[in-house]
């Protein structure tokens, strides 16, 4: 007999999972401990628990896994056979489909390409930012930079001056972090500049103390001077996407958490396994949430509440430390909406993380 651990390293198959295509019905354990609940499975369960780790990527639906497994150890091979050439239609019929549909939408990006102008401006803008409030900022936004190579354009920081304001901005996809402060001397239209992380980081390590730091977008040049030297360079060429249509959110149940207490129930509370369908290969911890009268609480397996929410641990960990405060408004809505982190005395800097689908 192995064990859940046994047969999660073997099959390649997370304990979790184990646990979930049990309560499914899809691979039940040979004997479960009446008094411990601990599960156990016979050694040819092994074989079945690898075919349901390939229908799993292959993303089979549960329905057909079902018959695949009721099928697989009996001597008639056309049922199983059968759902996998289906199962393969469908997948190649809905990539053709996507191939159409992206030729689409890149027709129309063609389109708009050549009618959109650059956001640069002719004259340089100026602007003086409190070097104390822009380090805050950043610190803020920093942790939520991308690091995709394929998508270098999540890889820096936007400067969105606008009037009197001035909000950095950052996301890697799964994780967007918005900070913003005041300025000075521009009170005009509004410029951006997307700004790599190495000079992001060359401009944070002049933020020392209280004094004014002067920002300046040039053509395509940006740089930042502070009482204790000078940091610029190229801007990047890509435009970012408009953040603003990203974080019109509707209203969620909210906690105010104390910082320190929540960190430490996610990091000794429950978690689930779980492995990234869209990142091959990727995979990380799980912590389950939910904000019930004002409280929030960490859910462990059997908790199976409808506004429960499921969010990378070491995200949500990140953003509380980003936040910068004791204490932190958690805002959750739909399972399928981002969790929403706020500062309660700062409207303008806050973090988004994606949820994460929680099987079942």
């Amino acid at each position: 007999m192995r064990s859940i651990g046994e047969m999660a390293g073997d099959s390649g198959l997370s304990a979790s999972a184990l646990r979930f295509y049990d309560r499914s019905g899809v691979l039940v354990p040979a004997w479960v401990d009446p008094l411990s609940g601990y599960r156990w499975y016979e050694p040819g369960q092994l074989d079945e628990a690898r075919v349901l780790t390939r229908l799993r990527r292959a993303q089979m639906p549960l329905a057909d896994i079902r018959l695949v497994l009721a099928g697989w150890s009996g001597a008639d091979t056309e049922l199983v056979r059968g759902l996998l050439e289906a199962h393969l239609r469908r997948l190649e019929e809905g990539l053709a489909d996507a191939r159409t549909e992206f030729s689409a939408i890149r027709a129309l990006l063609d389109d708009r390409e050549n009618l959109m102008t650059s956001l640069g401006t002719a004259a340089p803008v100026r602007v003086g930012v409190p070097a104390d409030r822009l380090a805050a900022a950043l610190d803020a936004v920093r942790f939520a930079v991308g690091t995709d190579p394929a998508l270098p354009v999540l890889g820096g920081v936007l400067f969105d001056v606008e009037g009197d304001a001035l909000r950095v901005v950052a996301t890697d996809r799964y994780r967007l972090a918005v900070a913003e402060t005041g300025t000075e001397g521009h009170g005009g239209d509004r410029v951006q500049a997307l700004v790599d992380a190495p000079l992001v980081d060359a401009m944070r390590a002049l933020l020392r103390g209280e004094g004014t730091a002067q920002l300046t977008v040039d053509g395509d040049r940006v740089s930042l001077e502070t009482d204790g030297g000078q940091a610029g360079g190229q801007r990047l060429e890509h435009e970012f996407p408009d953040y603003r249509r990203l974080v019109q959110l509707p209203a969620g149940r909210t906690a105010v958490v104390d910082v320190a207490a929540f960190g430490e129930a996610l990091r000794s509370g429950p978690v689930r396994d779980h492995e990234d369908s869209e990142r091959s290969g990727v995979s990380y911890e799980v912590s389950v949430v939910a904000v019930d009268g004002g409280t929030v609480t960490v859910r462990g397996e059997g908790d199976e509440d409808e506004h429960r929410v499921g969010v990378n641990r070491a995200y949500l960990l990140d953003a509380l430390a980003a936040g910068a405060r004791d204490r932190l408004v958690l805002e959750l809505g739909a399972p399928t909406a981002p969790v929403v982190i706020r500062r309660p005395d700062d409207a303008g800097t806050y973090s988004l993380l994606m949820p994460v689908r929680l099987e079942g």
